[in-house]
């Protein structure tokens, strides 16, 4: 079954087998948006899957946060465990499929799920979510990954995908990675 098959996610889902799941919103992420004072950004998380990091932002204020996944059963846990969320803020969607502008894209779990074959296509995609000025912001992991999902990479492997498309790409080491994840993830910031 390949990793994009949807039902392949959900039997993830389904089984509990999501081992790249922090149990919490991540530190990286949320560091970043702490520091944000207009709560009024349109917001994406694509592949947000338990969507961790959606309620945190949203219980901050942020009341324009989408969360984006094309497997449905992480979405209905969701909404089951925060009915509070609104529901036409919760898309199940291929990501490749979606067409909505936002202010900001949070990644975290989508770019690292792909096949690296399309992440031109997602770099692509980003640059047509995005609002003018807008930003893609998030972490990425910084080593290599035998087989995959997860996806491994380095800075200059995302700095050939994104440098041509977007006026700004800032890539630097994560500071405040979760433990296991310290010195493996770098933290995005490109700007459309």
């Amino acid at each position: 079954m390949s990793e994009l098959d949807k039902e392949y996610w959900n039997q993830r889902y389904e089984s509990c087998t999501t081992g790249w799941d922090l149990g919490q919103a991540s530190p990286p992420i949320q560091a970043y948006f702490d520091q944000l004072s207009h709560k009024e950004h349109s917001i994406l998380i694509p592949g947000a899957g338990n969507g961790h990091d959606v309620i945190e932002l949203y219980q901050k204020g942020f009341e324009n946060v989408h969360l984006l996944d094309f497997a449905p059963t992480p979405v209905a846990q969701f909404q089951e465990k925060y009915a509070e969320f609104p529901k036409d803020q919760l898309i199940i969607e291929n990501f490749f499929d979606h067409s909505v502008k936002y202010d900001l894209i949070a990644e975290q779990t989508l770019f690292c799920a792909i096949d690296p074959s399309l992440r031109q296509k997602y770099a692509e995609k980003v640059h047509d979510l995005l609002n003018p000025n807008g930003k893609l912001i998030g972490v990425l992991f910084n080593r290599d990954f035998e087989g995959g999902p997860p996806f491994g990479g380095n800075i200059h492997e995302y700095r050939s995908y994104f440098e041509p498309l977007f006026s700004s790409v800032e890539i630097s080491e994560c500071y405040n990675s979760i433990g296991p994840r310290k010195g493996a993830e770098v933290f995005i910031k490109i700007t459309k």
